[in-house]
C-alpha cells in the first residue's frame, strides 16, 4: 500500500561525515536535540500503528496524514488532511527497516546540519526537504492514488546540503557541525569526492526506483521524491544557514 522512500550511499562519503577530515573525540552519533525529537516523533507514531492499529484505523492514518497525489487532482475539496499531509506523510514509515534506514541517515547528515543552522532553522528545512519532494513526486504523478510516506525527502536534502559543505565536519567543536562557508556550485562541482557521492547517489536512486515494485508485495521507491528533496538542500542551504562569514570563493550562486 505504500510507495515507501528508501536510500542507500557510499560507505565513503558517510564515513567523510562521521569524521568531516578532522581530529576529534566526538562520537559519531552525538545527536542534535532537533534530530533526536524528529527520531523520536517518528518512532512513536510507527510503534502506535504497528502495535495498536487495526487495519482499519491504519487506513484512516494513511489517508489522512500520508501525501495522496490523487488528493489534490482528483473529485475531492480540500481539506485539513491536503493541508498538512504534504509535511505529515514525512513522519510516516512503511516498516521497522524503513524507519531504521531513514534514522541511522538523519543521524549522520542531520546531526551537523542542526548544529550548524540551529533548530528552527532545521525544522523549517526539514519541512522545505518534505516539500520540494512532493512537489517533484506530484508534478511527475499527479493522479496517483499510492500514499507517499517516509523522511528521505528531508533527510535528501540534508544530504544535498551536506554536499555544499563538502561534507566537512568539524569534530572538535563541542557540538559536531558543518564548517566552513557554503560553497559555490562552482567549487563543489570540482571536488572529486563529491562528484563520486553525487553520481553514486543517483545511480543507486535510479536502479532502486527501476527495480522496487518489480515483485509481488515488494515495496516501490520513491526516488523522484529523494531527487526533489536534494535539489532543495544543494541549492537552497544558504538560505538556512545562520553564518554570514565572508565566503572564500567567488560566487555563483
Amino acid at each position: 500500500m505504500d510507495r515507501d522512500e528508501d536510500h542507500t550511499i557510499p560507505a565513503a562519503a558517510a564515513d567523510r561525515v562521521g569524521h568531516g577530515g578532522n581530529d576529534g573525540g566526538e562520537p559519531v552519533f552525538n545527536l542534535a536535540p532537533a534530530v533526536t525529537g524528529i527520531g523520536l516523533v517518528c518512532i512513536a507514531i510507527y510503534a502506535v500503528e504497528a502495535f495498536w492499529l487495526n487495519l482499519d484505523q491504519q487506513l484512516w492514518l494513511m489517508l489522512h496524514f500520508a501525501f495522496l497525489p490523487i488528493r489534490y487532482t482528483g473529485p475531492f475539496a480540500l481539506d485539513f488532511s491536503a493541508l498538512i499531509s504534504p509535511v505529515t506523510y514525512s513522519l510516516l514509515h512503511g516498516s521497522w527497516g524503513h524507519l531504521l534506514v531513514n534514522l541511522i541517515w538523519l543521524a549522520a547528515f542531520g546531526s551537523p546540519l542542526a548544529n550548524r543552522i540551529g533548530t528552527m532553522r532545521f525544522l523549517l528545512f526539514w519541512i522545505a526537504g518534505a516539500l520540494s519532494a512532493v512537489a517533484l513526486h506530484f508534478v511527475l504523478y499527479p493522479s496517483s492514488v499510492v500514499p507517499l510516506v517516509g523522511a528521505s525527502g528531508s533527510i535528501s536534502a540534508m544530504m544535498g546540503a551536506a554536499a555544499r559543505f563538502a561534507f566537512r565536519v568539524d569534530r572538535r567543536a563541542p557540538k559536531p557541525a558543518f564548517t566552513g562557508p557554503v560553497l559555490p556550485v562552482s567549487v563543489v562541482l570540482r571536488s572529486r569526492m563529491v562528484l563520486v557521492f553525487l553520481g553514486v547517489w543517483m545511480v543507486v536512486n535510479l536502479a532502486t526506483g527501476v527495480f522496487s515494485g518489480t515483485t509481488i508485495d515488494g515495496p516501490q521507491i520513491a526516488w523522484e521524491a529523494h531527487i526533489g528533496g536534494f535539489l532543495l538542500g544543494f541549492f537552497g542551504v544558504r538560505a538556512f544557514d545562520r553564518r554570514h562569514a565572508a565566503p572564500q570563493y567567488p560566487e555563483d550562486n
